[in-house]
């Protein structure tokens, strides 16, 4: 909810600053308050009947039973829900189809009514007094549901088949969507005069979030004023909050408060809420109790939004110099069984921005299709499409290289934008305002070595094994949107700062502390920054696409600027001044009379500000300023990753050996947050390329990864070293000339790995392999080339 700043030494707090983290004493000392250490007197507990079908109808659901059983409260179903007129859960349906029409709105209950479409599909709710007791009570009202077992699809190519069952009326041939951006006629005409066209289609494998604290919520009813308090984490109030009120429960948004403590993790997947969040206020008020639920890890797996799961298809048209002409793209996204807030976002609006990526080409067309399956639903997971294009993109140019016999170096070298043609218009129509693409991958090179790379490779060669180097150029537009921020003195002395943005690990209250006191001079110590409270915060987005450095930093410098014009008021009357003599020291933080000695501390002005005779005509008592700052312009954060690995022919097992990062993050607020965000999204990246992979049963759609001893996550001995190598450009998109961080980690580790464990399979005429790059699959490519170990 919110910290207290600790005092670092003097000077070392501001902008620019490695402040540690002033949340982890807290957190370290098991002092966190996370959803499972929310309780409320009187409390009761949910549990919830999940279907074990992939696809199947339901043909009645006999509650008796568990209705009967020790301690239950209660028991609902979809009918339940039906009659009360409780409503679903949305949709974004902002995408158009190729012919202009809408993106059609694919139903889902909050309890499912006649068909379940996933293993995991939320069936019924039993609530009871203990959380034992409507544990068990569900598995007895889990044997009690009837279903008919229908076909499943878990695949694009099983659910695009002729003949395939039909998820949805709306969605005819299992297809939500079919989209379509860019110039197709220009791209035809490159194509047609090109001197040659590289051809790549990569699979972007699924993934399970695995965030480390599971989702829960604690729902809470008030007679006296009827209003609602829902109690979950998330990464932001507001789409959680309207989602409840507006779309589930049916009521204005001033009888729903949502409050959110410490968050164990988010990734993209806490930003929009679960039938579960929906379901615990309504039921708190159908009892008159509070009433809680905490997830386990089963539950995650097969209910928690999952990510990726994409084929994406990328030609590149060559002229005879290797200068890319055009580029064609199509994706095809498995948004599992229904569509959520940005599943139809991230194939579309999202990652086909970076279609052309960080190079100058001048045509480019993306056309994409949205297809439903028998599978978890898929929702934003860091970077929600920003990955997803780069990885295509960099795989192909690697493709582009090898057809052509060229150093990848120096191929991407010819075709980056180069700093004098910035501001850069891409193929999609975004603007890219700043960077030193050519710089970065030059960097890149030097801190891997370049030079001595094929010494390394002889050297790998003679002991029996295959080295590989890989590079991604990236760029990942972050940081728009909106987010409110107020600032407000108080009389005994501190300074709380109020954000809709919500952390979920990256350092907010360090971080937003910092640029306050750089901007007002105001003593760290003295600095609370709250969150996580709806009534508290108020309206304006959370944190996501890399934006809350960006748009709640912004908004704390247009609140600073009111309160220094509501500072210099109060002082020039304190001190018997005329205002225009006052100024003010951001470093100091003091307000002087211009070409004196005389003069008065911020706090000293905050706490008279609380005494009406101090305070001029017109202006309210106290020192406070509040902004909700809109960001239309994205900033483009921007590197060059490279990745060495060694791979053992005889077990296919690969070693990731190094790993160079090279960013373009513009001002840094604080460099060693910001490295610790990247390295989380390198480390997730590497998850991706060489371990993580969902799987689901082709014929009964059932989950086969469904926990730890099945999905694979990356381990500490996983890690490489990472060469970590800064390049700041800071950009005029915002005025604190920062650029979003969050995303870039997993933006520029895929194809960087990836290009390099099949730079080493190349060099035997094995590959290309797809992600996750384990073992077994490198040996099968060696072993279908006949490579045998010399």
């Amino acid at each position: 909810m919110g910290e207290m700043a600790a005092e670092p030494a003097a000077g070392q707090f501001g902008i620019g600053q490695s402040v540690r983290r002033i949340e982890d004493p807290r957190l370290l000392k098991g002092q966190g308050r996370f959803i499972d250490d929310v309780n409320r007197p009187g409390q009761c507990h949910a549990w919830f009947v999940r279907s074990p079908h992939g696809h199947a109808r339901i043909q009645g659901i006999d509650a008796a039973g568990a209705r009967a059983m020790p301690g239950v409260l209660a028991v609902f179903t979809g009918a339940d829900l039906a009659a009360e007129g409780l409503g679903g859960m949305p949709t974004k349906a902002a995408v158009k189809n190729r012919d202009g029409s809408a993106m059609k709105t694919l139903p889902r209950h909050a309890l499912a009514r006649d068909v379940v479409r996933h293993v995991g599909d939320t069936v019924a709710m039993v609530v009871a007094e203990t959380r034992e007791q409507a544990r068990d009570a569900a598995e007895t009202l889990a044997g009690a549901v009837d279903y008919e077992i229908l076909p499943a699809v878990t695949t694009i190519a099983d659910a695009t088949a002729p003949g395939a069952p039909q998820l949805f009326a709306e969605a005819p041939g299992n297809v939500a969507f079919d989209w379509m951006q860019g110039d197709a006629a220009a791209v035809a005409r490159a194509f047609a005069a090109a001197h040659h066209v590289a051809r790549r289609t990569t699979v972007h494998n699924r993934l399970v979030v695995a965030a480390m604290e599971p989702r829960g919520g604690l729902g809470e009813y008030d007679t006296a004023t009827d209003r609602y308090t829902l109690t979950t984490p998330t990464q932001g109030l507001t789409e959680v909050h309207k989602m409840v009120a507006d779309y589930g429960l049916g009521v204005p948004a001033a009888q729903l408060r949502v409050v959110t403590t410490d968050v164990g993790g988010g990734f993209g997947m806490k930003n929009y809420a679960y039938p579960d969040q929906l379901l615990l206020p309504w039921a708190a008020r159908k009892l008159g109790r509070p009433v809680k639920w905490y997830a386990e890890r089963a539950d995650s797996f097969m209910c928690d939004a999952q990510a990726r799961d994409h084929e994406t298809t990328v030609e590149i048209a060559l002229d005879k110099d290797g200068r890319f002409l055009a580029i064609r793209t199509v994706w095809l996204a498995n948004l599992g069984a229904y569509l959520t807030q940005s599943g139809p976002f991230i194939p579309t609006l999202g990652g086909p921005r970076l279609v052309t990526g960080t190079y100058a080409v001048p045509a480019a067309v993306c056309e994409s299709k949205g297809i439903v399956t028998n599978t978890v639903f898929i929702d934003a997971y860091r970077g929600a499409g920003k990955p997803e294009a780069i990885y295509a993109l960099e795989c192909a140019v690697d493709q582009a290289a090898r057809e052509l016999d060229m150093d990848p170096a120096e191929l991407r070298l010819r075709n980056l934008v180069r700093p004098e043609q910035m501001p850069w218009r891409m193929g999609s129509g975004q603007v890219i305002d700043c960077g030193n693409f050519p710089k970065n991958l030059d960097l890149a090179l030097q801190a891997a070595d370049y030079a001595a790379l094929p010494a390394r490779k002889a050297a790998s060669r003679a002991a029996g094994k295959l080295r590989g180097f890989g590079l991604s150029s990236y760029c990942d537009p972050s940081g728009f949107r909106d987010g409110r921020v107020r600032i407000a003195f108080d009389p005994s002395g501190s300074v709380q700062l109020f954000l809709t943005a919500q952390t979920n690990g990256q350092g907010h209250e360090t971080t937003f502390a910092q640029i306050l006191h750089q901007r007002l001079g105001v003593p760290f110590a003295k600095i609370r920054v709250v969150q996580g409270d709806s009534d508290a915060v108020g309206f304006g987005s959370g944190t996501g696409g890399s934006r809350s450095v960006t748009v709640a930093g912004v908004g704390i410098l247009r609140c600073a600027e009111e309160i220094e014009a509501k500072g210099k008021a109060i002082a020039a009357k304190l001190l018997e001044a005329a205002e225009g003599d006052i100024v003010f020291s951001p470093g100091t933080g003091r307000f002087d009379i211009a070409g004196t000695d005389r003069g008065l501390s911020i706090m000293e002005v905050a706490k008279a500000s609380f005494a009406w005779d101090n305070v001029p005509d017109g202006q309210s008592l106290g020192l406070d300023a509040s902004f909700h700052n809109v960001q239309r312009r994205p900033n483009w954060p921007n590197g060059c990753h490279a990745a060495e690995v060694e791979i053992d022919p005889d077990t296919g097992t690969p070693a990731l050996l190094n790993f160079i990062a090279v960013n373009d993050f513009g001002v840094v607020v604080n460099p060693m947050l910001l490295e610790a965000q990247v390295v989380g999204g390198i480390a997730q990246g590497i998850g991706q390329a060489m371990v993580e992979d969902c799987r689901y049963d082709p014929e009964t759609g059932q989950l086969v990864t469904g926990s730890f001893m099945d999905y694979c996550v990356p381990r500490a001995t996983d890690m490489p070293p990472i060469a970590w190598v800064a390049h700041e450009v800071p950009t005029a998109t915002n005025p604190l000339g920062v650029k979003g961080c969050g995303e870039a980690g997993c933006s520029g580790s895929l194809a960087a790995i990836m290009n390099a464990v099949n730079d080493a399979l190349a060099q035997v005429g094995a590959g290309p392999v797809e992600m996750p790059a384990r073992a077994e699959t490198i040996w099968k490519a060696l072993a279908s080339a006949r490579y045998l170990k010399p």
